[in-house]
């Protein structure tokens, strides 16, 4: 088992989570000094937010990155909490382009990808070498960025590829193991012991795109049922929390109220599609025979559900008292 099972999963995983933070750094280094500016400029509204999350966490790949900024952002009183009800809203929206562009089932395509973006990434190295302005220590013009950055995010988003062929490779080696019998045979039983593996899982690694991807994998080769999967999915959302509340911790109350809504968010659409996880399974499957893609499918109907059906509550006339500092006075509405 330790050979067919526990060291192919753990190297295929290390190649995943080393590709998404290569992905997540790069576009980070790229949009990153802009981020802090978009996200205090563009929140006027809830509305507002919601575009921004949803751009920022798609652009970034990383809804656990934007919401800790926004903490940040909340607890350096940048940010006012009301204006970042959007934003949390809009990050779950955003979170879904990585399992999509995963469902794609661009696998084949991992090592040319991965060549380009290497001869990109050199090109740009070469470039900024023979340019004049290097000898003057000034920053490298703003042409080469996109080349540069943009080539290693295309070069971890091939190593994510990578790491998910190694990881579907184990499907069946997984399959006959004892413990992920018993684990099936519990699952049949209740959808809730789906949603706690996909919860654990998701906050001991830090990523619901990983933990999401793993599943996806297993039920491509069908080692998983698509309706487990997507319980999965389901507590992945909820595991996502727990970085953000990690974040939260010293901070002030409102940076606090951030992380809390985000929970808030999640468990409730988690508890709001218990009872419809067979639904949301026929719904993904009328769309994509496949059934990775059908998991990847249901992450993304549940978050947009989810983040609309919240999205009304963002202009309750109770956040006007919460949207100024303390000490300072009353603030007109936001959310006009």
């Amino acid at each position: 088992m330790v050979h067919a099972v526990i060291l192919p999963m753990l190297l295929g995983f290390t190649i995943f989570m080393t590709g998404m933070k290569l992905m997540e750094l790069a576009l980070h280094r790229w949009a990153g000094p802009y981020l802090k500016a978009v996200l205090e400029r563009s929140t006027r509204t809830p509305l507002h937010g919601l575009i921004t999350g949803t751009a920022t966490t798609a652009v970034l790949q990383s809804s656990t990155a934007v919401t800790v900024i926004t903490i940040g952002l909340v607890n350096a009183r940048l940010l006012t909490f009301p204006r970042t009800l959007g934003i949390v809203l809009g990050t779950n929206i955003g979170t879904c382009l990585t399992t999509e562009l995963i469902g794609l089932n661009l696998n084949q395509l991992a090592i040319p990808m991965m060549a380009l973006s290497f001869v990109g990434w050199v090109a740009s190295v070469l470039l900024w070498e023979a340019s004049p302005r290097r000898s003057e220590r000034q920053p490298e013009p703003a042409w080469l960025v996109p080349l540069r950055y943009g080539s290693v995010a295309v070069f971890g988003f091939s190593l994510l590829m990578l790491g998910m062929t190694v990881m579907q490779s184990i499907a069946p080696a997984i399959e006959k193991t004892a413990l992920f019998t018993w684990f099936i045979d519990k699952s049949a039983s209740s959808p809730l012991w789906g949603i706690i593996a996909g919860a654990v899982l998701s906050a001991a690694v830090h990523s619901s795109a990983a933990v999401i991807a793993m599943m996806m994998g297993l039920a491509a080769f069908g080692a998983l049922p698509v309706e487990l999967g997507i319980a999965s999915v389901l507590g992945a959302n909820i595991g996502t929390c727990f970085t953000a509340l990690l974040a939260s911790i010293g901070g002030t109350a409102a940076g606090q109220f951030v992380a809390w809504s985000h929970v808030a968010l999640n468990v409730g659409g988690t508890l709001l599609f218990l009872p419809l996880i067979g639904e949301l399974t026929a719904v993904s499957a009328f769309i994509t025979a496949s059934p990775g893609s059908q998991v990847a499918h249901a992450q993304t109907i549940f978050n947009l559900v989810c983040s609309l059906l919240a999205f009304p509550l963002c202009y309750l006339p109770v956040w006007k008292r919460k949207s100024a500092p303390p000490g300072s006075p009353p603030a007109e509405s936001e959310a006009a």
